[in-house]
């Protein structure tokens, strides 16, 4: 079975970057290479649960187990040593990073209160995107009543444009709401 997402690329999505770009050959237009979902908890340095916690609920929103991150050097103002885990990340590709995209399109978005639609500025330069979200229950994967503390997330979606425009039209055209 072929995800909705990644059929609608090969259908519509490419045609329609061929056209806009003038691109001389199928392999110049821009793809998805991959999703990261990145969450970052300091307080996992008082309990240790909470890391638990959020690696459960992200291997949940994904459908692939997340990984433990650990602290790269140690900063004494924030109590932290060498080597602590302090959060947790996904890295889809794929057809789990279609599948990903299209229920955070299609279902977790319009679930924020007042949506209006993602920042279009958040582009890095080299057609790469960063989303940040303030709270995991946009997910309807996430059980409410389970949830032992609100956690936001950082989703960054790599692509293969060469510029911001080129990556902004990729996700336009799979569906993403961008500010007006």
């Amino acid at each position: 079975m072929v995800p909705r997402l990644k059929d609608k690329y090969h259908k519509e999505v490419v045609p329609a970057l061929l056209k806009e770009f003038s691109y001389k050959n199928i392999m110049q237009v821009p793809k998805l290479e991959k999703v990261i979902l990145n969450v970052g908890l300091g307080e996992a340095l008082q309990n240790i649960k909470l890391l638990d916690a959020a690696q459960n609920e992200l291997s949940m929103i994904t459908g692939q187990k997340a990984v433990v991150t650990k602290s790269k050097k140690a900063i004494a103002g924030f109590k932290l040593r060498k080597d602590l885990p302090i959060g947790c990340r996904v890295t889809l590709r794929k057809d789990r990073m279609y599948e990903f995209l299209d229920r955070m399109i299609s279902i977790a978005l319009p679930r924020i209160r007042d949506f209006r639609g993602v920042s279009s500025k958040a582009f890095d330069g080299h057609g790469n995107y960063s989303l940040g979200v303030k709270e995991q229950f946009i997910f309807p994967e996430i059980n409410y009543d389970k949830v032992e503390m609100v956690h936001g997330m950082n989703i960054v979606i790599c692509t293969t444009a060469n510029t911001d425009e080129e990556g902004k039209s990729l996700l336009q055209n799979l569906g993403m709401p961008f500010k007006k």
